[in-house]
């Protein structure tokens, strides 16, 4: 029996399928949860449940054997107190679960910047300065991130296991059927607009074009879990988690839209909402799929646009600084540049996009 065996919550995800292919890469034992079959990377074992259901996690978990948890999934509700009542209760049931058994190791939690920036319904309501930098104090307003944080650390306590908290920005990689993914729905975004010869124009607001920004690729995040949960340095810390550059949108939109084969328009000066613009556009989707034999695939199931609104519209400087994780001996870096150009590679090698 592998010494190391994982479980991974929100394998489906892209944070939770990029960490079980690492994982698995280094030769783990990696079992995936989630709610729905065949979410995971091949030769990931799968467990399927719903995290809501208390007795249907212990049942699921029982005798598992699981020495570290990589929990990277959330569920997003109405309003902050609810996102904290279901996010808190569901990290819990897991926690409940493996704690008792003695096997536990080490548990990664995922989170991200609104951290400090605060939760959807007050964000950026506190003003803060960048970089984002682990010490800094939580903001005055209710946020789930927290709450998990302080159910890992009481579980941690009572059950001995090491854990470490990870902060990433905008996730970039490879996942479809996910709620918050920019990088795919950026490719689609120009994809539509080349197809129909209309210029792929950046909908994000005047702060994000000219201001100093980053993202997270999902391959660092999950070299980054694995760190933290075999080196002793990364034990019991909460981490920033971004590619170590920075870039402005109004370059870096170039750089996407070559590599796209797009033609780009000028900036308008103000944000837009993707998600009122592509409102009934999934015929026009189908019409590419078909057009150029792509994976079938609905709209809907591979760009978010809520969430790219959400992250390109935002109205203050986010960016986070890494030097907590390279003084603990962490150095993972990537180029973003790099970041986009191999997510949007393997789009068309997934016959995703054309």
């Amino acid at each position: 029996m592998n010494a190391r065996r994982a479980l991974v919550v929100g394998v489906s995800g892209i944070s939770g399928y990029n960490a079980a292919a690492r994982l698995l890469a280094d030769g783990w034992e990696v079992t995936g949860l989630a709610r729905r079959p065949g979410q995971g990377p091949p030769g990931t074992s799968e467990l399927l449940v719903d995290l809501q259901a208390r007795d249907a996690v212990a049942e699921a978990l029982a005798g598992g054997g699981y020495t570290h948890v990589f929990y990277c999934t959330w569920q997003r509700r109405e309003t902050e107190t609810e996102n904290r009542r279901v996010n808190g209760a569901m990290l819990s049931h897991v926690l409940d679960a493996l704690g008792p058994q003695g096997t536990l190791e080490h548990v990664a939690l995922v989170t991200g910047l609104k951290h400090y920036l605060g939760p959807f319904e007050a964000y950026a309501q506190t003003p803060i300065e960048t970089p984002f930098r682990e010490e800094m104090d939580r903001v005055p307003y209710e946020n789930f991130y927290y709450d998990q944080e302080d159910i890992l650390f009481a579980a941690a306590a009572r059950h001995g296991f090491t854990w470490s908290v990870h902060r990433a920005h905008t996730i970039i990689g490879w996942a479809l059927g996910n709620a918050m993914n920019m990088g795919v729905t950026l490719a689609v975004y120009a994809t539509m607009c080349r197809e129909a010869g209309r210029p792929f124009v950046f909908p994000g607001s005047p702060q994000q074009w000219e201001g100093i920004t980053d993202v997270t690729d999902a391959t660092l995040l999950a070299e980054q879990l694995l760190w933290s949960a075999t080196a002793p340095a990364g034990a019991n810390q909460a981490l920033n988690t971004v590619n170590g550059d920075v870039f402005r949108w109004r370059r870096m939109w170039e750089v996407i839209a070559t590599d796209l084969g797009v033609r780009t328009g000028p900036y308008p000066g103000h944000a837009r909402s993707l998600e009122e613009e592509m409102r009934g556009r999934e015929d026009e989707w189908g019409a590419i799929v078909e057009r150029h034999g792509l994976r079938p695939t609905e709209l809907s199931q591979l760009a978010s646009w809520w969430h790219t609104d959400s992250d390109l519209g935002r109205q203050v400087e986010t960016f986070a600084d890494m030097t907590k994780s390279r003084t603990l001996g962490f150095l993972g870096f990537r180029d973003t540049r790099r970041t986009f150009h191999d997510l949007f590679a393997r789009l068309r090698a997934e016959r995703v996009i054309p």
